[in-house]
């Protein structure tokens, strides 16, 4: 799979650790940045991530920041991408499995390294479901189709 990943400065030691659980794990991985310590802003690396998998450039985005808050609230703004915030593996494979979601976003500060690459293993095998879930999905990404909620 072609997974894009990104972070802010908080996340930097998690998204090394991740670039290479990803690549072990025979992915081609697009690092988008940072690339040092200095202080950035998760928003500009949460749309550049948005644009990566908006585009098809990526199958799936990896977001990180130091709580994951942010990052993930930036790249939702693109309605082409559903980011979930996970810090266990059950919401990580839910997340996929009833949300379709194509980013995964986690926090540095709140999940260590194990723990989000035993959320990011299930995560990107898991396949959409389908069925009851395709019409939630589509009001996630079109608002107006959800004009008359049930």
């Amino acid at each position: 799979m072609r997974i894009a990943i990104a972070s802010d400065h908080a996340a930097l030691a998690l998204k090394s650790a991740l670039v290479v659980h990803l690549q072990e794990g025979g992915h081609d991985v697009a690092d988008l940045g940072p690339y040092d310590e200095a202080s950035v802003d998760y928003p500009d690396f949460g749309y550049k991530l948005a644009a990566s998998v908006a585009a098809g450039d990526a199958d799936y985005g990896v977001a990180l920041c130091g709580s994951g808050i942010g990052i993930s609230i930036a790249v939702n703004r693109n309605p082409a991408c559903r980011a979930a915030l996970v810090s266990e593996p059950l919401s990580a494979k839910l997340a996929r499995e009833h949300n379709d979601a194509n980013v995964i976003a986690m926090g540095a500060r709140l999940t260590a390294i194990d723990m989000a690459k035993a959320c990011l293993d299930p995560f990107l095998p898991t396949p959409f479901a389908g069925d009851r879930h395709v019409r939630r999905v589509g009001k996630l990404s079109n608002p107006d189709f959800a004009k008359d909620p049930v």
